[in-house]
This record gives C-alpha cells, structure tokens and sequence, in this order.
C-alpha cells in the first residue's frame, strides 16, 4: 500500500513508509489529522460497552494477525542489525508471538476499567434556580510522538479508544513496518467493531519531516504527547503549535540522609539504579551526606561494579573509592558539571556528597527534571523538608523511584510520565486524557 488517497491505507489512516507520488507528505498529514478530527466527534458517542467491544476485538485481531506483524518486525530487526543497532535497542525493538500476546492482553484489560468518560465531577444548584454538572469528555484528537518500541502503537490506540479520543501515531523510523503492520491490524479490527473511519491514524513515513508537519496542525490536533529521549521532547516543545504534555525525561535521585537506615538505603538505590537501567523511573545520581558517606559507599560501589555500572564521582566520593581498590577510568570517571544534569538510561550512576539536606534539595531542584525523587531517612522532620520542598511529580520516603508507573499507582495502563504542572502531573492515563465541560439547565433565566 502507498497510503494514497484511493488505497485501502489511506482509508485506514495510514501514512505509508511507502511514498505516494500523487500526494505529497503534507497533505497526507493533514488529511490524517482531519479525518481523525471527524471521527473523535462520533467516537466521543459510542458507550463504553461500544468502545469495549473495540477493544476487545483489537486484542483478537492482534493474536490472529500475529504472523504477519513478526514478519513485519523482523524486516525492521534485519534493517536495525544492518546499521550496527545496540543490543538494547534491539531488544526494545523486537517482537514475539509473547510480547503480541501481552499488548493484546494489555488490550483487554483497559476493558476492565472503569470508564472515564461521563463521570459528573461536580454538581450543584446555582443561586438563579439553574442546575450545573461538570462532566467528564474527550480531549478530542490525541497524537502521540515514540521511539523505538513497537508496542507503544497498541498501547497508545488502546488508552485513546478507551478514553474517547482519535489518536494520531507516529512512531520511530527504525521500527516503521513494525508501526505499520500493528496500526492496520488496529484500525481495521475496530472499524469492524463499529468504530468511525479515521479514528485511528498512523504516519509511518520515515521521512522526518511527517513529525513537524503533525505539529503544526493547531486546531486539528488537541494534544501532542512525546515519548522518547530528551532530544524528541525538547523538540517537540519548542517546535510545536499544538499544546504538549511533556512526558519521560528522568534525572531521578535517591538521596541518603545521616539518619538512614544504611541496609534500607543499600537496597533501595541498587533497585532504583539497576532494576532496569532504560526507564524513566530509574535513579541516575546518589546523593548521600557526608558523615555516612565512608560507612555507606563502599557498600554501594561493589554494588554497582559487580554490576558494571560505570560510577561518576566527586571529589569525595573518588577518594573514598581509590581506598576501596576501585580503578579510576575502568571502575569510575571524575564527575564533571553535566554528569549531575544527564539521563544515563543505561549502567551509569553519579555520586556525589553533600552537606545536608538542604543541599541535596538544592541539588536535586537545580539538576532534576521534575519525575521522581527519595530520600532515605530515619528523621521525619528531614523526610518532611525533602518532600515539602522537592518540587517533582513523585516524591518518596525510604521507597524506590522504580514504582513511578500507572499500574504501580493503581490507573491502569498509562500513555507517559508527565513531568510538567499544567493539565497532568506525574503517571497519567485514562483521566489524563479527558477534559471536562460544564452543563447547565435552566427554566428560562436570563441575566440581568
């Protein structure tokens, strides 16, 4: 398919990784976004026994179809491969009869939730006689920027149908056919169920271009939402019309206290560090006061050099490692100003000590990117400073930053972690992804 006008692609919403000669790429985009802007009017009136039915259907089709989407991720695996793609990201990449199988039960779970849509939030009589009801709705048209990870275009068009909304994906180049081959499944399998044509979009070009092209349809396009690196959501901030949840971005700190309970602080940064290196979530500096510092490191480098975390240290912390044997520029690196600001996302940790806890809540504001923050502490007067006084979406006391997740916290499947304030904070789904308007019936008030 080329995703032209008169192909079976386009009526599924789809921008081909193919090029279509007699349509140029923008007006592909536009013409997907519009499409979806129609139908999320008719998709904000299905029930949610409607849009369940969808869902479930989705699953199916997913499990039925999952030949010809392996098929698909394995051009993208062979092309990957070819250009000397990390493990890693291959392993992020990568599909399986196991891993269609959780993205179709993924599916089916957001059918168990409840829905999010028609909730009256507030309801009351006015001083005029009138009756007000704030009622929960759709954003509208959602679309939705990723990388690497295939799974992300089930997840995405699942957490959109659920919640109301017409969702616009557009996902990384290295895993286009992967992308491609999920969204037609997708599309076609809830068309069936009775969802409106267009509900569902995918822009599967690789063509860079697609991507600022999609942000520039303020008006058509309700919310933009990046999931990726830091450099995909920079750019989508400062290039983009359309309004932009902020999502991912981790610099995440675990801070230890002179009170802290040295065992309970040991296992809580192995598991925020090491649990798996390549989430938002993990922790990617120490910060510890320097009276439990000689104590307590120690502990914490044979930790991470067992693990092969490369550590970067301050000045204290290197000495402390030269007594403990570690080797400077095998086993750790001098910390420079930019280690305190980096998403390692991978086997690097920063270490640094400090004087207090007022200086490890300077640190943190200074340097962290609003996601998750802990700090180990016996004292709650200190544990209530940090917390009172960190400004991020997730604040912990002698906890893990790993549990910053929509499941951890009981929402259901999530669309990100927001990092900024405005509409969404923190693990956001369902009611993220709603608004609410007010509806107000009156006997014939006028206004004097």
């Amino acid at each position: 398919m080329t995703g032209g006008a008169g192909s079976a692609g386009f009526a599924l919403g789809i921008v081909s990784i193919k090029e279509d000669p007699m349509s140029d790429l923008a007006t592909q985009v536009r013409k997907i976004a519009q499409e979806a802007r129609v139908a999320s009017a008719e998709l904000a009136l299905k029930t949610a026994d409607e849009r369940n039915q969808a869902l479930r259907a989705m699953a199916a089709a997913l499990r039925r179809e999952t030949p010809q989407i392996v098929a698909a991720n394995q051009l993208d695996m062979e092309a990957a491969r070819a250009k000397g793609t990390k493990e890693s990201l291959l392993d992020r990449l990568m599909l399986d009869r196991g891993r269609i199988e959780s993205m179709a039960a993924a599916l089916e779970e957001l059918c168990d939730l409840p829905d999010p849509l028609g909730q009256v939030q507030e309801e009351r009589t006015m001083y005029n006689g009138m009756e007000l009801r704030r009622i929960s709705v759709p954003l509208g048209v959602v679309a939705v920027v990723y990388e690497a990870r295939p799974n992300v275009t089930a997840d995405a068009a699942g957490i959109c149908l659920k919640s109301g909304n017409a969702a616009v994906l557009r996902g990384g180049s290295m895993a286009a056919r992967s992308n491609e081959a999920v969204a037609r499944v997708l599309a076609a399998a809830a068309q069936e169920a009775g969802m409106p044509q267009g509900w569902l979009g995918a822009i599967t070009s690789t063509d860079r271009a697609a991507t600022d092209e999609l942000m520039q349809l303020h008006g058509v396009v309700d919310v933009l939402i990046p999931r990726g690196g830091a450099g995909l959501i920079r750019h989508c901030v400062e290039h983009s019309k359309v309004p932009v949840i902020e999502t991912g971005t981790g610099n995440c700190h675990v801070y230890v206290h002179a009170s802290a309970d040295l065992a309970m602080a040991r296992a809580i940064i192995l598991n925020a560090k090491c649990r798996r290196y390549g989430v938002c979530n993990a922790a990617e500096t120490l910060l510890a006061d320097g009276c439990v510092a000689e104590d307590f490191l120690p502990k914490v480098f044979a930790d991470m050099t067992e693990r092969g975390v490369l550590l970067h240290l301050d000045q204290a912390a290197a000495e402390i490692a030269r007594r403990e044997g570690l080797e400077e520029d095998q086993d750790f690196v001098i910390a420079t100003e930019e280690d305190w600001a980096t998403e390692y996302l991978g086997p690097e940790l920063a270490v640094r000590t400090v004087g207090g806890v007022l200086e490890a809540i300077d640190h943190v504001n200074a340097y962290g990117t609003m996601h998750s923050e802990a700090i180990v502490a016996e004292d709650e007067q200190a544990a209530t400073t940090f917390l009172n006084r960190v400004d991020a979406a997730a604040v912990y006391w002698n906890a893990s930053t790993a549990f910053t997740d929509g499941g951890q916290f009981g929402l259901g499947a999530e669309i990100g972690i927001s990092t900024q304030k405005l509409h969404a904070r923190g693990p956001f789904a369902l009611q993220g992804l709603t608004s609410y308007k007010y509806v107000l019936r009156g006997t014939g008030q006028v206004r004097s």
